[in-house]
């Protein structure tokens, strides 16, 4: 389904709830048949004097070449009214490093046009702690550790479901439609032990 809706310009999801439903049909609905920007493209291009080492944390079937980025003719995913992407970086840095570790660009076109628009941002360190970072920043990264818990990924190191449900907790001072009270009591439900048993 994922790769008929990425060849389709499209959107696929799975829907195991009526609160999964009615974020999909409802509440993500306008966003869906509304396309804002297509082929939209990231690309992250960090400092080697600063950044030893980087890893994209999941998207791997979205994996586009450095030439592709700049080639209006490659499909890329499409935006919708209200769409957010987020794109985690797992790094080692050299030493102490702060300041300017990356540059973020953006290319997307137009809904009606062929031409893609680039736009650069210098992402800087600001020194804060992961627990002086944003609920929203929180949040994200109990996904993606609940994600690798539950791959039982070699990149999880110490990570337990206790740190992903207190990574969790600053990033329900938001939750309008209840989805992040849902990932939650889906962390607490998950058998890690018999997931391994399964794939094994």
């Amino acid at each position: 389904m994922q790769t008929l809706a990425q060849n389709g310009n499209g959107q696929a999801a799975y829907i195991d709830s009526l609160l999964e439903a009615k974020k999909v049909l409802v509440t993500e609905l306008g966003a869906t048949l509304q396309t804002v920007a297509k082929d939209v493209k990231i690309q992250v291009v960090f400092d080697p004097t600063k950044v030893k080492s980087y890893r994209l944390i999941g998207y791997e079937t979205r994996l586009l070449t450095n030439a592709d980025f700049s080639n209006d003719r490659k499909d890329a995913g499409e935006m919708g009214a209200g769409h957010r992407v987020t794109a985690l970086y797992e790094i080692e840095p050299r030493g102490q490093a702060t300041g300017k570790l990356f540059t973020l660009k953006i290319r997307h076109k137009a809904p009606k046009s062929t031409r893609s628009q680039l736009q650069t941002v210098p992402i800087v360190d600001t020194g804060k702690t992961f627990r002086e970072a944003s609920g929203e920043f929180q949040f994200a990264s109990s996904v993606a550790a609940f994600g690798m818990l539950l791959r039982d990924s070699g990149h999880k190191g110490s990570t337990t479901r206790e740190n992903v449900l207190q990574w969790a907790r600053p990033g329900l001072n938001y939750d309008p439609n209840g989805m992040r009270k849902e990932f939650i009591s889906l962390v607490k439900k998950a058998k890690f032990s018999e997931l391994k048993r399964a794939s094994s």
